[in-house]
């Protein structure tokens, strides 16, 4: 499966603009799209050889797929395909990111290394529930704060962030909210979601998003 992602990458970086619809593995099957605000989608799919719970998650600007990565039944980033690289969760984590524990408990902190091809980065912080239950395009959503820091493994700070994002019980996904720079909390980066689509409605599993485009192109950790 990895050797077959990596090659879909490849491919879909040059050629995913001419497309309409995003391709994935034999094997797999397409779950969600989320139009988002801020230029940008995500595609949601899910493959039988995985390990149960397991989803994968293709990020797309306007410039086509800006990574596709896999998270496990808690959230946790397991791998990721960039341009820059693959990229990988080291285990075990000092304090493993848990959606479970979020969603008993309204917290849960976060210590976690990630493999990247220019050294190791670690991330430590929290994400809390606020407490706000919003609805958007008929999606119940769970509203969460967060604060985050990414260290490389000498502690040098290598970047931090605040902000909110969406929950989804039903998806057990994360999804972009509202985000600031702790250098800069007055710019604020809005990519929050706009539409779900399901199989079987117009724009399922595109290739594009449409909110936002052509206006500022989005800003995010992808």
């Amino acid at each position: 499966m990895t050797r077959i992602l990596t090659a879909i990458v490849m491919l879909a970086f040059p050629m995913v603009a001419s497309a309409q619809t995003f391709a994935i593995p034999q094997g797999c099957e397409p779950v969600l799209t989320v139009q988002q605000r801020g230029c940008l989608m995500v595609n949601v799919w899910q493959c039988a050889a995985d390990p149960e719970g397991d989803q994968w998650i293709g990020l797309f600007g306007q410039e086509g797929p800006r990574s596709i990565q896999r998270v496990d039944a808690e959230f946790q980033w397991v791998e990721a395909y960039k341009r820059t690289g693959t990229e990988r969760l080291v285990v075990p984590a000092p304090d493993p990111a848990s959606l479970t524990e979020l969603l008993a408990n309204g917290l849960d902190t976060f210590e976690f290394v990630i493999a990247k091809p220019g050294g190791d980065e670690r991330n430590v912080g929290f994400d809390a529930l606020t407490g706000l239950e919003v609805v958007i395009d008929g999606e119940p959503l769970l509203q969460t704060e967060f604060e985050g820091r990414t260290l490389s493994m000498d502690g040098t700070l290598l970047g931090e962030g605040t902000g909110r994002q969406y929950v989804s019980v039903k998806h057990r996904l994360f999804f972009y909210g509202e985000s600031w720079d702790a250098d800069t909390p007055d710019e604020v980066t809005d990519l929050s979601p706009v539409a779900f689509i399901y199989p079987g409605e117009a724009g399922f599993f595109a290739s594009k998003p449409t909110f936002d485009c052509g206006v500022v192109e989005s800003r995010f950790a992808g």
